[in-house]
C-alpha cells in the first residue's frame, strides 16, 4: 500500500463501525477511498441530489440538517454522514454543509453495500440513529438478566380473592380454605371515601393471623373479620420489580403483599412466590440491619454496603434495581437508628415522621451519597416541652448515619437543623409558600424537598404531604414555569461539536461529573413534567412512565429519555464499582480517557437526548414566570 493509503487505513481503524472489521476488509476499504475537500460554508449535500458515497470526516466540521431546514447535528473528526441517502434510493435525505474547511474520505456505494451485507455490526451502526442505537444497547443489557425486567405482576396467577369487612371470621376462613389461599384481601365496598384516589381495600388477613389472633386467643369466629385483619397495609404497585417485593418483605417482616394498579388490587404475592429470586442474596443485608442492637454493630454491617453494590453491578442489575436496593438499605439504616434512639431515650412525647429526601426518596441512591432528612412533628408540638427530645433524636440519627458512611449534608438539610423540624401544618405552609412565591431559594429547596418519603413513625403523613404538594403545584403554572427554568440550569457536558465539556477547576478538573451534568438534570426535568401531570410516583423512571402515558411529550421522546437515563446511570454505576474494587474513594466523575469507545459514543447520544429534552421544556412551560 502507498503511504497515503496506509495513513487512511490507520485513521479509519480508530473509529466505529470500521474498527470492528477484519484487517483485510479494512485494507480493501482504504484502497477504494477517495479524498474530497470542502471550504467553510460550502454545501456538501443538497436534498434530493444523487449520492454515491458514504462520507467520513478526516478533519473539519459539518452541520447536518433535516429536510425542512432545522439543524439536526454537528459532527466532526471520525463521524459519518450520507448513510441515510445511500440506504434510501441513493437520494440525499439530510443535507450537509461544511462549517469549517473540511477534508472527507469518500467510501463508494459498492463498498458500503458490501460491508452492510457482510457485517451485521456495520449494518446496525449505519442503519440506526443515535437514539435508536442507544435503545438497542439498553434493551440488550436488560435482556441479559431476567431480574431486571421481572415485575411483580408476572407472579400473579389468579384474580384477587376478597371479602367484605363486615363478613365473619368464619366466613373468611371458609373462603381461604375453598380457594386454597393463605391470604385474603378485605374490602369496604360501602366506604365513604371510595373514589379514584381511595379504593375499597382496607385490610388483609392471613393464615398466620387466624392462628395467632383467633385460635390462640379463643376469639368468637362469628365476630367481624375487621376485628382481626391487618389494616396497616404494606403493598406494591404492579410496576414494582420482583426484587422490590423481596426487599419490602424483609424490611417490614411480612410474608404477603397485595399488588395494586392505580390503587386497585390485582392480587396477592407470597414469600413462596419469590423464593427463586433470592439468588440476589446480597440484598439480605436489609434483614441484617434490623438485627443489630447498637450503632457499633450497624457500622460493621455498613461495611458490607459497598460489596453489595459491586455484586449487584457484576450481576448485571439495571439502574432502577441498584438505585432501589441502595435506597432501601439507606432507609433501613435510618429506620433502625430511629428505633435505637427511642430505646435509648424513651418513647417520643408526641407522634412524628422521619423523612428521607432527594435520591433516597426517589429510589435512586448510589454508593456516593450524603444524608438528606427531616422530621414532621404532630401539630401539638411545643418547643419548650418537646424540643429537647427531638433535637437529641435527630442528633442520634444523623450522627449514626455519618458513622455508617452516610456523610453529613454539606447544605445542612438534616433533622439536626431546627429549620427542618416542622409540624404538619408548618410543612404545608412552607411548601405552599415555595409554590406560590417561587424565589430562587424556594426553587433550590424544591429540587430536594419535593422528593420525600416517610421512613419511620407516622409514614402516612409523608404520603399526605406529597398529595398536598402535587395538588398545589399542578395548578400553579407560574411555579411550573419557574421550576422548568431552574431545571435547565445544569446542561449536559456537550460542546459545540458534541465534544465533551470538562470540569474547569477543583479536584475533578478535566473530568465529567455524571451526576451534576447527567442524572441530576434528568431528574429535575422529569420532576417538572411529573408535577404538571399530577404523577404520584417518586422514582424518575416511574414518573417518566406517567408522563409518557399523559401524552405531553412528542412521540418517542419519553422512551428516548428512559434510555438516556439508564445509560448515564449505568456508566456512573459501573465506574463507581471500579473505584470500590480498586480500593479508592468512589465519586461521580469520570475522565474521558477512562471511558471505553462504547461508553463515549453512547454517552454522547444520551447527552444529546437530554439536551433536546431541555430545549423542549423551555417551550412547554412558558407561563408567567416573572
Amino acid at each position: 500500500m502507498e503511504a497515503e493509503q496506509l495513513e487512511i487505513l490507520s485513521f479509519i481503524s480508530q473509529y466505529p463501525p470500521f474498527k470492528q472489521l477484519p484487517e483485510d476488509t479494512l485494507k480493501n476499504v482504504a484502497l477504494n477511498i477517495e479524498v474530497s475537500y470542502y471550504r467553510a460554508d460550502t454545501m456538501i449535500l443538497n436534498v434530493g441530489d444523487s449520492i454515491q458515497d458514504l462520507y467520513l470526516i478526516r478533519s473539519g466540521a459539518v452541520e447536518i440538517y433535516r429536510r425542512k431546514g432545522e439543524l439536526y447535528n454537528r459532527i466532526d473528526e471520525g463521524d459519518l454522514f450520507g448513510q441515510m441517502g445511500l440506504l434510501m434510493n441513493n437520494r440525499v435525505r439530510m443535507p450537509a454543509r461544511a462549517i469549517e474547511d473540511t477534508l472527507l474520505y469518500c467510501i463508494p456505494d459498492s463498498i458500503f453495500t458490501a460491508l452492510c451485507d457482510e457485517f451485521d455490526s456495520f449494518a446496525d451502526f449505519v442503519e440506526l440513529e443515535d437514539s435508536t442505537r442507544l435503545r438497542n444497547v439498553v434493551s440488550t443489557h436488560a435482556k441479559e438478566n431476567d431480574l431486571t425486567t421481572s415485575k411483580v405482576r408476572t407472579l400473579l396467577s389468579r384474580e384477587p380473592i376478597v371479602i367484605a369487612k363486615t363478613e365473619t371470621i368464619q366466613a373468611a376462613a371458609i373462603t381461604m380454605a375453598e380457594e386454597n389461599i393463605s391470604a385474603l384481601l378485605i374490602i369496604d365496598p360501602d366506604g365513604e371515601n371510595n373514589d379514584d384516589d381511595d379504593n375499597a381495600l382496607v385490610g388483609i388477613i392471613t393464615d398466620r393471623d387466624l392462628c395467632s389472633r383467633v385460635l390462640a386467643k379463643g376469639l368468637d369466629t362469628s365476630n367481624p373479620v375487621s376485628e382481626v385483619m391487618s389494616s396497616e397495609l404494606i403493598s406494591l404497585d404492579d410496576n414494582a420489580y420482583v426484587f422490590e417485593a423481596m426487599l419490602t418483605m424483609l424490611r417490614y417482616n411480612v410474608h404477603h403483599l397485595p399488588v395494586l394498579r392505580k390503587k386497585q388490587p390485582l392480587g396477592v404475592i407470597g414469600l413462596t412466590d419469590i423464593v427463586r429470586y433470592e439468588s440476589q442474596n446480597s440484598l439480605l443485608l436489609v434483614s441484617s440491619i434490623f438485627q443489630q442492637h447498637t450503632i457499633d454493630e450497624l457500622i460493621v454491617v455498613a461495611d458490607e454496603v459497598k460489596h453489595c453494590f459491586v455484586r449487584m453491578v457484576h450481576e448485571d442489575a439495571n439502574a432502577h434495581m441498584i438505585g432501589s436496593a441502595m435506597s432501601v438499605i439507606g432507609r433501613s439504616f435510618k429506620q433502625r437508628l430511629a428505633e435505637l434512639a427511642e430505646e435509648a431515650m424513651g418513647s417520643p412525647p408526641i407522634p412524628y415522621c422521619l423523612l428521607a429526601m432527594g435520591s433516597m426518596a426517589r429510589d435512586e441512591q448510589l454508593i456516593v451519597t450524603d444524608q438528606d432528612n427531616a422530621l414532621i412533628l404532630d401539630d401539638s408540638y411545643d418547643e419548650k416541652r418537646h424540643g429537647e427530645y427531638f433535637e437529641k433524636l435527630a442528633t442520634f440519627i444523623c450522627d449514626g448515619l455519618a458513622a455508617c458512611g452516610y456523610a453529613y449534608c454539606t447544605g445542612d438539610v438534616m433533622a439536626t437543623n431546627p429549620e427542618w423540624r416542622k409540624t404538619r401544618s408548618q410543612w404545608e405552609a412552607c411548601f405552599a409558600q415555595w409554590i406560590d412565591d417561587p424565589k430562587p431559594q424556594a426553587l433550590l429547596n424544591s429540587s430536594i424537598f419535593f422528593d420525600l418519603d416517610g421512613v419511620y413513625g407516622r409514614e402516612k403523613w409523608a404520603e399526605q404531604l406529597n398529595s398536598f404538594i402535587i395538588r398545589r403545584a399542578r395548578k400553579n403554572n407560574r411555579f411550573l414555569a419557574c421550576l422548568a427554568r431552574n431545571a435547565i440550569s445544569r446542561t449536559p457536558p456537550l460542546g459545540f461539536f458534541k465534544d465533551f465539556v470538562m470540569e474547569k477547576d477543583g479536584r475533578h478538573r478535566n473530568s465529567i461529573n455524571l451526576k451534576r451534568r447527567g442524572t441530576a438534570p434528568l431528574a429535575d426535568l422529569i420532576r417538572v413534567h411529573a408535577l404538571a401531570v399530577g404523577s404520584r410516583s417518586q422514582n424518575s423512571f416511574e414518573r417518566l412512565d406517567d408522563v409518557i402515558e399523559s401524552g405531553i411529550l412528542p412521540k418517542g421522546r419519553g422512551q428516548d429519555l428512559r434510555d438516556a437515563m439508564e445509560l448515564i446511570y449505568m456508566v456512573r454505576i459501573r465506574h463507581q464499582a471500579l473505584d470500590v474494587e480498586a480500593g479508592i474513594e468512589a465519586d461521580n466523575s469520570i475522565e474521558p480517557e477512562n471511558m471505553s469507545d462504547f461508553e463515549r459514543r453512547n454517552l454522547k447520544a444520551a447527552f444529546q437526548i437530554l439536551s433536546n429534552a431541555q430545549n423542549f421544556i423551555k417551550f412547554r412551560y412558558q407561563g408567567n414566570n416573572r
